[in-house]
């Protein structure tokens, strides 16, 4: 099996940060392969450009940037993208990338004769959203909900791809460091279990 951790957070020291690395360095243990995608330090353009949006409309070439993305993905089973939480989703940086990666021609396909064709079902995305806010909230303002509407469903599974595990730490800001540590090691197992097959794929 064969990882990669894609990282959106333009500090190398916070917390998001130190969650991509231990669950590279848990899948890596394991014995399986992982590669790391540092969006930010790699100063990738999450910008929708006049080339991304002549792509769309069946008048361009996929842009360079974009390919070499692309091949990174397909070199993957699994997917991991560990990002802060902002406004109930993800970091801008994060979204465009999506918005200019994940195109038509290769996450999915609509033609008159085979009609919608998801694309990337031999791909398993696990979701590392890194939250101020507590479990109780999440699920009290229905938070959880849109989270699995709107990423895992109409992003992951819009895609053909399969949501291996979506596990939020909740109350980065608040909970104290030895804590947070403790969470980070547990959870970077627990995402390389699911990699390298150990366990059942599932959602928190």
């Amino acid at each position: 099996m064969t990882a990669l951790v894609v990282v959106s957070h333009s500090d190398p020291d916070s917390l998001t940060h130190h969650v991509a690395r231990s669950v590279s360095d848990a899948i890596r243990a394991a014995g399986d392969t992982v590669e790391t995608a540092d969006l930010a330090a790699e100063n990738f353009d999450p910008r929708f450009s006049m080339a991304d949006l002549d792509l769309f409309r069946g008048n361009g070439t996929t842009p360079a940037d974009v390919i070499a993305e692309q091949v990174r993905i397909d070199r993957a089973d699994h997917l991991v993208l560990v990002f802060p939480m902002y406004w109930w989703s993800m970091p801008a940086l994060l979204k465009g990338w999506i918005d200019r990666v994940f195109v038509s021609g290769w996450a999915y396909d609509m033609t008159a004769d085979t009609g919608f064709v998801k694309k990337l079902d031999r791909l398993t995305v696990h979701l590392v959203p890194i939250a101020g806010d507590d479990a109780d909230s999440f699920d009290r303002h229905g938070i959880d909900a849109a989270f699995r509407t709107q990423i895992e469903r109409g992003i992951v599974e819009y895609c053909g791809a399969t949501v291996g595990s979506t596990m939020v730490v909740h109350e980065s800001d608040t909970k104290s460091r030895d804590i947070l540590a403790a969470e980070v090691a547990d959870l970077g197992s627990a995402i390389a279990a699911r990699v390298t097959g150990r366990q059942q794929a599932l959602t928190h």
